[in-house]
């Protein structure tokens, strides 16, 4: 396994000028990530405030004991107790099968810049991942993408009920999912490690209750050996401790929203789009009731908070009183979760994708309404697995792989087909339908007295036109029959690097590179030596 850098341009430019520390966007964040010192200067800030590590580590051990652990998970419990430690951390919703590779992209950059640091600073760092597992879009995690023939399917286990459910809220059959995972691998194929993989995965539904729980397995036993933590944003004994921060939330609802559109205007002004959806009686947060989700909104002038949902109606006090009987009964929404995760962890950086940091962006006022500092937003580590098959096609065909990987094949597919195309047979083809629509309308013009002929004259030529463009797509599937094997190439290329349109880290999953090289695959790239140096990894594997 080996790796090279090469540069890609990110995938929206709010988040290309954050990279770069350009202005405008460099002034929505609180630290400069290209300063040699961020790191130092952001010690100090989480210094000087305090922190409930003890019940928050009480809280990630008790999580923790249903799934694998190691001496090094526990190493970094007794790390996060240490009143001098911090955290490196980030989030995403809890794929199945741990979702897309973006995921493993985010935990491998947690890891690596928790290690780079501890290092630096000479002070403990420890890696977090926090599962969102509050959120509610189960269409959003109910699927993994396999090569099904010449195409990329996405394979849905089956949906739930139509109610907004948590995640950590939705149980699955077991049955149900031992078959959905079979047919994943059928699409994998069987190789050396398919029914050792199968096993150890059915191994964690068993073990498991909840989706959450189902990912919470899969991710620790894939990277216990390398002390990350993982906790549920949903988890009941974390409520506990959130408790004061609802509370603080619940009181300052229309203050929150006010900076947060503030903040989007300013946003604004410099041409970006906004990209947390909110209005001016937003409360920020959600609430569970009869097992389903509803979003808050807050009036002021009566000081009671609805949902357009349901016909809930409560005022602030009791609210409050709510929230003091069944903290499990809240969760954050878009705005209030960094909110929450900067309270409860001292957070030496943030791992972002593109979209986190666009929105967080909109979000300083907000944290300096709460007398925070953002942390530090580090773009996590962009990886393309390339295989030496892929490779060897792409060397066949003279392509680039840092165009493939941003733009796809289809030009240069196109490109080729062109030059194997007698393109003077279509252009004679097209001069004929030519030809006959403008004799045709000349018999229009003069079938125009007597009518009762004219709908057959049109029904004649539209049967001359389908007949040139069926002799078209027979010529065309020919020699695509006959240049079957290059063109092939192309679609294989792009497939691997530029599926359906999109990066390869949103539609395929590790699965399927474990599949084919076993868990030792996870190893070989914790090995490798990445650097956030903004770069673009080529893994080859």
């Amino acid at each position: 396994m080996k790796m090279e850098s090469i540069v890609i341009p990110a995938m929206n430019d709010f988040a290309s000028l954050y990279i770069e520390q350009k202005e405008p966007v460099k002034g929505f964040f609180h630290y400069d990530i290209t300063e040699n010192a961020v790191f130092e200067k952001r010690y100090k800030d989480v210094m000087e405030r305090r922190f409930n590590r003890e019940a928050l580590t009480t809280c990630i051990a008790n999580y923790l004991e249903r799934f694998p652990t190691s001496v090094e998970t526990k190493k970094s419990l007794e790390k996060l107790r240490h009143e001098q430690s911090t955290v490196v951390i980030g989030g995403q919703q809890a794929g199945l099968l741990t979702g897309p590779l973006y995921t493993i992209h985010k935990i491998i950059s947690i890891l690596k810049l928790a290690e780079q640091q501890e290092k630096n600073l000479g002070t403990p760092v420890v890696p977090v991942f926090w599962i969102a597992g509050e959120d509610h879009d189960f269409l959003e995690i109910n699927h993994v993408y396999a090569e099904t023939g010449q195409s990329m399917k996405k394979i849905n286990f089956p949906t739930q009920s139509g109610l907004k459910q948590m995640a950590s809220d939705i149980y699955y059959d077991k049955e149900e999912l031992q078959k959905w995972v079979e047919t994943i691998f059928m699409h994998f194929g069987e190789r050396k490690h398919t029914k050792e993989l199968i096993a150890s995965i059915l191994e964690a539904s068993a073990h498991s209750r909840t989706i959450t729980d189902f990912f919470s397995y899969l991710i620790m036993s894939l990277f216990k050996n390398y002390g990350l933590l993982v906790m549920d944003a949903a988890d009941p004994n974390l409520r506990n401790l959130e408790k004061p921060f609802f509370s603080k939330m619940i009181d300052q609802a229309s203050l929150i929203t006010e900076k947060v559109l503030t903040q989007q205007k300013a946003i604004k002004d410099h041409g970006f789009s906004r990209m947390i959806d909110i209005h001016g009686q937003s409360a920020n947060l959600f609430l569970y009731k009869g097992k389903e989700r509803l979003l808050l909104d807050y009036d002021p002038e009566t000081d009671r908070f609805t949902s357009e949902k349901s016909d809930l109606q409560i005022n602030r006090k009791n609210l409050q009183e709510w929230l003091q009987r069944e903290p499990a009964t809240f969760s954050n929404n878009v705005v209030t979760r960094p909110l929450m995760q900067e309270s409860l962890f001292p957070s030496l950086a943030f791992i972002a994708g593109p979209g986190e940091i666009a929105y967080w962006g909109e979000l300083k006022q907000a944290f300096e309404l709460w007398n925070m500092n953002m942390p530090p937003l580090v773009p996590r580590i962009n990886i393309t697995f390339l295989t030496s098959s892929i490779e060897r096609d792409l060397n066949d065909l003279q392509l680039s792989l840092s165009d493939v990987i941003e733009k796809g094949t289809e030009k240069e597919k196109q490109g080729y087909f062109d030059t194997v195309t007698d393109r003077e047979f279509y252009t004679i083809l097209d001069g004929i339908s030519q030809y006959l629509d403008e004799r045709y309308q000349t018999i229009f013009e003069r079938l125009n007295k007597n009518r009762g002929l004219l709908p057959l004259a049109q029904k004649n030529l539209a049967f001359h036109f389908k007949q040139i463009d069926f002799l078209k797509n027979k010529a065309d599937q020919f020699m695509k029959e006959k240049h079957q094997y290059e063109l092939e190439k192309y679609e294989r290329i792009e497939r691997h690097l530029r599926p359906n349109g999109s990066p390869q880290e949103r539609i395929w999953n590790i699965y399927y590179y474990i599949n084919d090289r076993g868990e030792e695959f996870i190893h070989q790239l914790m090995e490798l030596p990445f650097e956030f140096d903004g770069k673009h990894k080529i893994v080859k594997i």
